[in-house]
């Protein structure tokens, strides 16, 4: 790279790391690249979630002829799945977060492959474009390594986007979403979040039905409790249980840290989300139904479940009630497995990984100058 263009561009990532710590920016020097470029910050998302994005992003659908321009004329791409094929930069630094801790095996370690090889071959060569894949934990960088088979660097940061889950605003922001569902504070709201079946997707198979009974639930917990029902997007044809008392679906809510603050106790399976969850310090219930047929023949798992589980691992729905019913015992049960959890999949998170993020990535030593 010439002088003068690497001068531009650490000017842009300069620029950038000041926009994404809301630091005043210096002027920038006239060096033959326009000024807005240097500062733009650009994303890519669902156009329903566009108004979501900080005032003076510019925003571009995904899968759109503007959304791979976008990539292409990146010089740092963030990403936390694959993304459709683009031509890299050789100077763009694509630095890949994923989307959580992994429990259950993926990509090329499933048991079961749903995908066809060009598919995974795709995802392959997505893989091979990465520079930095971020690891949560030193427990989590062994498996997402390998799963990748990436041969990149894997730095333990810790995820920058649970940084929010330790912001000293987490009460005014659990108030704010509590009232924004209508739940009195008086009242336990219970996120029910759990994982998609593989197989509930291949051709002819049943339609999928929620293994948490909503019925009983309002019935047994109803006056008390409401149920916050956060369905992963690739849960096909579900009963919602929309139409029971007590009962709010959640799942098109745009930001899932905000239903764990406002949340007093989760219940997942083998979802990821019991990892972010456990950075808050609430009970988790682990609802493992079908742990035998999800182990040994969907997806396996990198750790062993019991053995490492924040709470207690139940297996029909009216187990799940009763633990409900009585958190002080689940929280006085748990106390040790929790803090073992903890100390082995959180111990990244304590709010500054975004700042170690953007220490891998973009320059630092004119920052505070």
């Amino acid at each position: 790279m010439a002088p003068r263009q690497r001068e531009d561009r650490e000017d842009r990532l300069l620029q950038l790391r000041r926009t994404l710590l809301r630091q005043p920016a210096r002027p920038a020097p006239a060096r033959g690249v326009p000024r807005d470029r240097r500062r733009r910050a650009r994303l890519a998302g669902a156009p329903r979630h566009a108004a979501a994005f900080p005032a003076g992003t510019t925003t571009v659908p995904v899968g759109t002829p503007d959304a791979v321009a976008a990539l292409q004329s990146a010089d740092v791409v963030v990403a936390d799945n694959h993304l459709p094929a683009w031509d890299k930069r050789p100077d763009t630094i694509y630095l890949q977060t994923w989307h959580g801790t992994p429990l259950k095996r993926i990509h090329r370690d499933a048991r079961l492959q749903t995908d066809t090889e060009e598919k995974l071959a795709r995802l392959d060569d997505d893989v091979a474009r990465w520079d930095v894949l971020v690891g949560p934990s030193e427990a989590a960088a062994a498996p997402l390594r390998t799963a990748f088979r990436f041969t990149g660097s894997v730095p333990v940061t810790g995820y920058p986007r649970n940084d929010a889950l330790l912001g000293a605003d987490v009460a005014e922001r659990r108030a704010r979403v509590r009232a924004e569902l209508g739940i009195a504070e008086d009242r336990t709201a219970v996120l029910y979040a759990p994982t998609w079946r593989d197989d509930a997707r291949l051709e002819g198979a049943p339609p999928f039905r929620l293994a948490l009974d909503a019925g009983r639930f309002a019935e047994r917990l109803g006056t008390d409790a409401v149920l916050l029902l956060r369905l992963h997007h690739l849960v096909p044809d579900v009963e919602r249980g929309t139409d029971v008392p007590g009962v709010l679906d959640v799942s098109g809510h745009p930001d899932i840290n905000d239903l764990y603050l406002a949340a007093d106790v989760l219940v997942t399976d083998y979802s990821s989300a019991m990892f972010d969850f456990a950075i808050t310090g609430k009970p988790i219930l682990l609802f493992a139904y079908d742990v035998e047929h999800y182990r040994d023949v969907l997806r396996g798992f990198y750790f062993d479940l019991h053995d490492i589980a924040p709470g207690p691992v139940l297996r029909t729905s009216e187990e799940v009630l009763d633990a409900l019913a009585d958190l002080d015992a689940v929280r006085s049960g748990s106390r040790d497995r929790y803090a073992a959890f903890r100390e082995r999949f959180c111990h990244a998170e304590d709010g500054r990984s975004a700042d170690r993020v953007l220490d891998l990535v973009l320059p630092v030593a004119a920052v505070t100058a």
